[in-house]
């Protein structure tokens, strides 16, 4: 049977662990090349060989999506040996920290605004081109619950989906015209690290694994979506559409 991504191109930022892995594995297992990011170059590298076991391939970035510069040479590299990206997962986010917004220390704020948002910006900046250079570009950034339903002192984080969803949001009506559709996944509770770190007194095992979720990702990496400028939330029962 074809595979559903095969000879597709697909970045996937945050790869090594949690929910960047999961996406990551279950694009190659449809047949994708990953070009995966992360800072831990181990996990890169674990990640490259649970591709290699199911008989796909990786190209791997070690980098701090925080690092700029190497996010516009990513577009260059993409260009010289592909032309071209197919699949664009902006996963890699932070938590900061839970506090009232007033005790919130001002590097811990823009740590997460430039994380979860500016980077992101920084990946359109320097991957729209060679999303429109396919003949189906599909670009799918990684959000929250808590950026429509704010929750007492998760600010940082809070806001900073709130920002990237209307990041996104803008960005799909100026691909409105284009081949390339741009929307939000959020995932709800997923049993990753950064759920432990939010949540240590939760039981992981009553959450789904970053596995299940991964897998309700793939329709909006598939060229068959017509969907743009959308906020889909996983459920026990598939992808559900918040808005618009």
């Amino acid at each position: 049977m074809a595979k559903q991504l095969e000879n597709r191109v697909a970045v996937v930022t945050g790869a090594s662990r949690g929910l960047g892995r999961a996406i990551a594995l279950t694009l190659a297992k449809e047949g994708a090349h990953i070009i995966a990011l992360a800072r831990t170059q181990g996990g890169l590298e674990e990640l490259d060989d649970e591709i290699k076991d199911i008989g796909g391939s990786a190209t791997l970035v070690p980098s701090d999506i925080k690092d700029y510069a190497a996010l516009d040479r990513l577009g260059a590299a993409i260009f010289e040996r592909w032309k071209k990206l197919d699949v664009l997962i902006g996963n890699a986010g932070i938590l900061g920290k839970l506090s009232p917004l007033g005790h919130i220390d001002p590097k811990v704020f823009d740590d997460v605004m430039a994380v979860n948002v500016t980077a992101n910006w920084r990946l359109i900046r320097s991957l729209d081109p060679l999303l429109r250079a396919t003949d189906a570009g599909r670009a799918v950034f990684v959000t929250s619950g808590v950026a429509q339903n704010p929750l007492p002192y998760w600010g940082p984080y809070s806001i900073s989906k709130a920002a990237l969803e209307a990041m996104v949001r803008t960005y799909a009506a100026e691909n409105n015209s284009t081949a390339v559709c741009a929307n939000c996944f959020s995932p709800g509770p997923t049993r990753t690290k950064m759920r432990a770190q939010a949540m240590p007194g939760e039981d992981p095992e009553t959450l789904p694994t970053a596995e299940e979720v991964a897998a309700q990702i793939l329709p909006l990496c598939l060229s068959s979506l017509q969907d743009n400028g959308c906020v889909f939330r996983r459920t026990p029962q598939g992808l559900a559409k918040v808005s618009p």
